[in-house]
């Protein structure tokens, strides 16, 4: 399948020494045409956004989808993330406390496998995903996991009034979390099914910076703080899938006209030995 190429960078330098922005959003038809250098060009900050067109087959979607309408639900914290986001599976976030991963989260972990597991015609989502995007790393690709267990990923979410602009970085909000420390981050979505219209990520070549504090509103931020940087605005079609690097400002943008969005999400972690896990 072809590679549907990006522009060429341009040189923004004011003097005689060139400068390059290279936060493009590059599309690829299909998870075949997805290859190692895309992931480590995320991961090294020269593109801003990966899509994936078709990842997944109407069929595969229609059938995790007709599955998920039997599975129960649950969501954020409803007094910090506002509008309710239903979600299933826990994110580590979720249940970190000052011991680690508490028991709630291997509990909500063990029971969100099992209703996961059978969602794709009697197979498990998840598995269909990592293994095209560990055909694409071309190395190990396991599990991330924290105090010898293995962690959850794969979370389900339907996000249909939209995310306000924030900022994931396990490093910097669970420290300790993984048994082996990331030196990069990133953020990987197939989406089940979108809207006729809304529903984009847009991410902002801007990371968070303590003073950046000023401007929180619950779980998120003021997006005047990344409102003059360099940024894309990725609008995949039900079947793609979208990686970006989290640690970037992101947000997404409310479905406007009917349809859901819904998404299976996770991290993934790139190793000082270069393989990567993957955690929600």
């Amino acid at each position: 399948m072809a590679t549907i190429a990006p522009a060429q960078p341009g040189n923004v330098s004011s003097n005689q020494t060139p400068i390059y922005v290279l936060f493009d959003a590059e599309t690829v038809d299909g998870a075949a045409a997805l290859t190692r250098d895309h992931l480590v060009r995320l991961a090294a900050g020269t593109v801003g956004a990966v899509r994936i067109k078709g990842f997944g087959s109407p069929q595969e979607c229609a059938s995790v989808l007709h599955g998920l309408d039997t599975c129960p639900m649950g969501s954020y914290d409803e007094e910090i993330v506002v509008p309710r986001i239903p979600k299933l599976g826990p994110a580590a976030y979720d249940h970190y406390d000052a011991f680690g991963l508490g028991a709630a989260y291997w509990r909500d972990a063990e029971q969100s496998e099992h209703h996961r597991s059978t969602l794709l015609d009697g197979a498990d989502p998840l598995d269909l995903a990592v293994d095209r995007i560990r055909r694409a790393w071309d190395g190990p690709m396991t599990p991330a996991r924290s105090g010898g267990r293995r962690m959850f990923a794969g979370m389900i979410r339907e996000t249909t009034g939209g995310m306000k602009m924030h900022w994931d970085e396990i490093a910097r909000e669970l420290p300790g979390a993984l048994d082996e420390p990331v030196i990069a981050q990133l953020g990987f979505n197939w989406y089940l099914s979108m809207p006729e219209g809304g529903g984009a990520t847009k991410i902002f070549r801007r990371r968070w910076l303590p003073g950046d504090e000023r401007w929180r509103d619950g779980y998120g931020y003021a997006e005047e703080i990344a409102e003059h940087e360099p940024s894309v605005l990725v609008r995949p079609e039900a079947g793609d899938a979208v990686l970006f690097d989290p640690r970037n400002f992101h947000a997404v943008r409310g479905n406007e006209g009917p349809g859901r969005r819904v998404a299976i999400s996770f991290f993934m972690g790139v190793t000082a030995g270069g393989s990567l896990v993957y955690w929600s």
